[in-house]
């Protein structure tokens, strides 16, 4: 098995990285590991691509290359790694998520419809609300008729990413698609938009496949 490399990258940001990804350009699939500076002092994460690992934390890549075993890609997303990483930076492994990805709807038509039911809610209690200004910036709350939720702001990396809350009497009936399927009409048209599902929810899983969510990898998400 080919050996892991492991190289520094002081000229590149996970915010460079991910902008190519949402452009289509994803990390070479060399069997690399790449360490690139935390992306902001709110988090650090270790992000996985095909065939290739990026460490965004303030961590030497020597460190790194000692605690990755020759040949083993799956290391740096496996508990004894990221304990490892947690020790050293002080922070939490908050999930361990697939990432997804959608192009902003560009059509004014489908914006306008996929929008129609919602309305943007001032009233930031809700326990999914909460959580979303924890670990992100700019967020904007919709809510529809069913009490389903939508929430786009800014997270990891600066990227914009949403989350969607289905109530349990409302869950199986599509609505889930039609909020995942929203967030995608709430930003730039020239943008992007991301999702992170913990994989064993497999009906989210499917909601935001069917909304037109594309996966590519995954992420540890380490936070204070």
């Amino acid at each position: 098995m080919a050996r892991v490399s492991v190289t520094m990258l002081m000229m590149t940001t996970l915010t460079a990285i991910l902008r190519d990804v949402e452009r289509g350009t994803f990390p070479a699939a060399d069997l690399g590991l790449t360490v690139v500076p935390a992306p902001s002092e709110r988090e650090s994460c270790v992000v996985a691509f095909t065939g290739h690992i990026v460490i965004a934390a303030d961590v030497d890549p020597a460190w790194v290359a000692e605690r990755v075993p020759e040949g083993d890609l799956a290391a740096p997303t496996n508990p004894p790694f990221l304990a490892a990483l947690e020790e050293f930076t002080g922070r939490r492994v908050n999930a361990i998520d697939a990432m997804l990805l959608a192009p902003a709807l560009t059509d004014p038509a489908e914006r306008t419809a996929a929008t129609a039911d919602l309305t943007e809610l001032t009233d930031h209690e809700h326990p999914r609300v909460e959580r979303a200004w924890r670990y992100r910036d700019e967020v904007r709350v919709y809510g529809d008729a069913h009490g389903g939720l939508v929430v786009v702001g800014r997270g990891l990396a600066e990227r914009l990413e949403c989350a969607i809350e289905v109530p349990p009497e409302a869950r199986g009936q599509g609505y889930g698609r039609q909020l995942a399927l929203a967030a995608r009409a709430l930003i730039p048209p020239d943008t992007s938009v991301w999702a992170q599902v913990t994989p064993g929810n497999a009906a989210s899983l499917r909601t935001f496949l069917a909304a037109g969510y594309q996966p590519v990898g995954s992420e540890a998400l380490l936070v204070k």
